[in-house]
Parts: C-alpha cells; sequence; structure tokens
C-alpha cells in the first residue's frame, strides 16, 4: 500500500502527517528544527515502509533549508506545494475554514494522494548547479541592492550636493564607482568639497585604485565643486553630510559584496559541465549565464520538452478562452529571476547575433512593441538553449536562425 507525506513547516518545529491511498491518517508527528527532529522525521518513514529502493514521497510548502536537504538525500521526490494551492486544497476538506498545524500537514498528504501527477517534484541539480543557484542569486541579490543604496544617495546628493551628481553622474558606473565613493568619503558636503587642495583629490583617486589621468581628473573635480551652485546653511548641510557618511559606508560594502560575489559566481559557473554551452550563445557572458543556470538547473527531466521551460521562464504566451472571447497574452506566473535575466540576454543578443536582431526586427515590424519582440526572441533563444543543453552542443549561429520570415511570426505576445 502506497504511503504520503505532508509536512506544515513552521521557523521552530515542523508538524508531520502520513496517509494512506486511501486517505486514512497512519500517524502524525511533531517534530524540532534540528538533527533529532529531522532524525525522528526519517524513522517515522521508515517504520511506514519508506526504503532506498522506494521512498514515500514528501509535500511540504517549501524548496528551501535544512529540512528540505534532509529529505532530498537519495532519490526521495520532494514536492514544493505553493501555499495558495495548498490554501484551496483546505477548502476541500470542510467549510467552516477551520485551520491548524497538523490539519495543514494532512491537507498536503492527500493533494499527494490525490493529485500526485499534476505536481513535479523539486528537480535533481547537481551540488555543482545547486552551488551556482545560491552563488548566483546572492550576487544579483547585491547588485540589487547596490543600485538601492546608490538611489537613495543621488536623491540625497539632489538636496544638498549638486555638484557632486555633475562630478560622477554622467561617468560609467556613476556613484558606484569607487574613486566617487572615496572623494565623496573626503568631502562629503559641498563646503568641504570647495576646500580640496589638488594634492588631496589626487591621494583620494589613487586610494580608489585609479592609475590614469589622475591629474586631468583632479582638475576636473577641483573646477566643478567649485563651481557656483545653491548652498543650505552650514548646520544644515553638515547634517547632511554625516547622512552621506552613513550610507556611503552601506555603499561601500553593497559595492565590495556585489564585486566578491561576482568573483565566485564566475568561479563556480565556469567549473560545472554545462558552462561552455551557455558561454556559445550569443549576449550571454558569466554572470547572465550563471543565473540563467541557477534557474533552469542541470536536471535533464525537469522539463519534458522546451515549452516547459519556456512557459516556466514566463516567455511562451498563455491563451485564456471563454465562450467567444479569446485572448493571448503574456505570462504573469512565472520565474521572475529568469525574466529578468532573459531580457537583459535578449537585449544584449542584438549586437551579438546577426540572426537575433533580424529577428526582433521583424517581430517590430509585425507590429510588436519592444518588450513583447523581445520576450518573442527569449522564447527562442530558449527553445534554442533546450536543445543544445539536451543534445551536449554548443549554439550554432548558422542553424539558429535559418527559418523563414513567415515561419518567425507568430501571434504577438
Amino acid at each position: 500500500m502506497k504511503i504520503f507525506c505532508g509536512i506544515d513547516w513552521a521557523e521552530s518545529h515542523h508538524d508531520v502527517a502520513l496517509v494512506n491511498e486511501i486517505g486514512e491518517l497512519l500517524a502524525k508527528r511533531r517534530i524540532t528544527d534540528d538533527v533529532a527532529g529531522y532524525r525522528l522525521l526519517l524513522d517515522l518513514l521508515a517504520e511506514h515502509g519508506d526504503t532506498r529502493a522506494e521512498p514515500i514521497p514528501v509535500a511540504i510548502e517549501t524548496s528551501h533549508g535544512l529540512l528540505v536537504a534532509a529529505l532530498r538525500t537519495g532519490s526521495r521526490k520532494v514536492f514544493a506545494i505553493n501555499p495558495l494551492a495548498a490554501a484551496r486544497y483546505r477548502d476541500r476538506h470542510g467549510v467552516s475554514r477551520k485551520k491548524s498545524d497538523p490539519g495543514d500537514a494532512l491537507v498536503l498528504a492527500n493533494i499527494l494522494r490525490t493529485d500526485l501527477p499534476m505536481h513535479r517534484p523539486l528537480p535533481a541539480d547537481s551540488d555543482q548547479a545547486r552551488a551556482v543557484t545560491v552563488l548566483a542569486r546572492a550576487q544579483q541579490d547585491a547588485v540589487w541592492n547596490r543600485q538601492q543604496l546608490g538611489n537613495q544617495i543621488r536623491s540625497l546628493l539632489r538636496e544638498y550636493y549638486p555638484a557632486a551628481l555633475e562630478a560622477f553622474q554622467s561617468k560609467a558606473g556613476g556613484l558606484a564607482r569607487p574613486d566617487a565613493r572615496a572623494v565623496l568619503g573626503a568631502a562629503p558636503t559641498p563646503a568641504r568639497a570647495t576646500k580640496l587642495t589638488l594634492t588631496q583629490l589626487r591621494a583620494a583617486l589613487k586610494r580608489a585604485g585609479r592609475q590614469r589621468g589622475i591629474d586631468a581628473e583632479a582638475d576636473r573635480l577641483r573646477e566643478v565643486f567649485r563651481a557656483q551652485h545653491a548652498r543650505h546653511p552650514d548646520p544644515v548641510e553638515a547634517a547632511f553630510g554625516q547622512q552621506l557618511l552613513a550610507l556611503l559606508k552601506q555603499f561601500d560594502a553593497a559595492c565590495q559584496a556585489a564585486d566578491d560575489l561576482a568573483e565566485a559566481v564566475e568561479a563556480a559557473f565556469r567549473e560545472h559541465p554545462d558552462a561552455e554551452i551557455y558561454l556559445s550563445f550569443p549576449g550571454l557572458g558569466v554572470q547572465l549565464g550563471a543565473r540563467v543556470l541557477a534557474e533552469i538547473g542541470d536536471d535533464r527531466t525537469r522539463f519534458a520538452d522546451a515549452r516547459g521551460l519556456k512557459a516556466y521562464a514566463g516567455s511562451a504566451p498563455i491563451t485564456r478562452a471563454s465562450g467567444k472571447k479569446s485572448y493571448v497574452g503574456r505570462r504573469m506566473v512565472k520565474n521572475n529571476r529568469l525574466m529578468h535575466a532573459g531580457f537583459l540576454w535578449a537585449f544584449s543578443s542584438l549586437q551579438a547575433s546577426p540572426g537575433a536582431d533580424a529577428h526582433y526586427r521583424r517581430r517590430r515590424e509585425h507590429g510588436d512593441w519592444h518588450a513583447g519582440a523581445q520576450r518573442n526572441l527569449l522564447n527562442r533563444l530558449l527553445g534554442q538553449l533546450f536543445h543544445c543543453l539536451q543534445n551536449r552542443q554548443p549554439f550554432d549561429e548558422q542553424h539558429a536562425f535559418t527559418s523563414s520570415v513567415t515561419s518567425s511570426i507568430a501571434p504577438a505576445a
């Protein structure tokens, strides 16, 4: 008789329920979130027939954490059930809308009992791929954090220090440049900036790691800082300067974290067997390739075909039809990280691939907006990536974009 397990997880404890194929509750237990609790859970599963050859499938509302890592040992299938879907299933068992942690564990076990084919287990990615996932997501979060702090500093400088924006905003990298952060740290207020000598400016630029054009840059900065600008009273300006210094400490840490994680991502990504295939695609560098690999993984059975990957990324259009009405539009439920990386990939490929550029232009001529044409191009690139990964072959421009103009035109998304 088949057994199914459901786990309602929490921060300090987890509720476990086991049911058989006719829905009979066989066992329920509350375990702690530590090694002793995990061992108790595995012993409970073993008592009810769990073996390496035929492990008991488990449903849980998360795909992360040490509990999930303990469950994924061996060939066990772990199903991460969306909490919204679990809430809908709960209504099938009663209309009183009662809720409890043991009851939720029972609902999760019954989801597998009744609808197991409708849910996908967590992919069996390699440890290398999972390491890339951790690092790539952390690096992306660090970049977003750096951008957020940069926007805060830019907004603050607009309040009292327009000369700083004039000095650095037009440069590549903007306020995140090491020399910009070094100069602002040395002169957090317009009053102190006007008193900076050429020697002090050169020293700040050298501390930031600049090696060329130091004299010319110091002259330019001195001229910008000594130009006429509106000013706050000195006490107010000094207070703004203290706020800027506090933000700069966070900004320096965020910039350093993003750079360090980028190096770690590159090292981990290049060690993965699929790295050469990803890097063969136009527009995919190390960081973008790592982000795509992080979200796709390297489990070749995760997607039955390219359509599954495209739907997961959100690049494939979705049809809503009812009665006489039919609408084809973009997907709202998708992997947002993969879609974010995919848009950057599609945009970068326009310069690196004549075929990708021609495909994009045909979509625009067909009537697509820029975002729709990019999404359609990403849809095609993902199909090519799926083919190359399945067949272990690099991207080939001559074979990738050989279809006729008419065949490449699909309904606008």
